[in-house]
């Protein structure tokens, strides 16, 4: 969906070796936003597959502009 939004062919490569398991971990994790609707009564501003890509969208936008990556910082890992 990034390559389509910004207008690029891509070629996913992928090695045997490093494909997970079926039924592995990472299969099984998702993010579950019930409990802050519950006790915060906070909704989110995207929803759905519409509202990734508008995220999408909006964040390769701000990745387009030259004075927003002069304050990105490649060479630091943040946590």
């Amino acid at each position: 969906m990034i390559a389509e939004i910004m207008g690029v062919a891509t070629e996913v490569h992928t090695q045997d070796d490093r494909v997970r398991p079926p039924l592995s971990e990472v299969d099984r994790l998702w993010a579950d936003n019930r409990k802050a609707k519950e006790l915060l009564g906070w909704q989110p501003a995207y929803g759905g597959i519409k509202g990734f890509r508008r995220g999408l969208e909006e964040s390769v936008a701000w990745f387009s502009e030259p004075e927003n990556l002069a304050h990105y910082k490649t060479d630091v890992y943040n946590v």
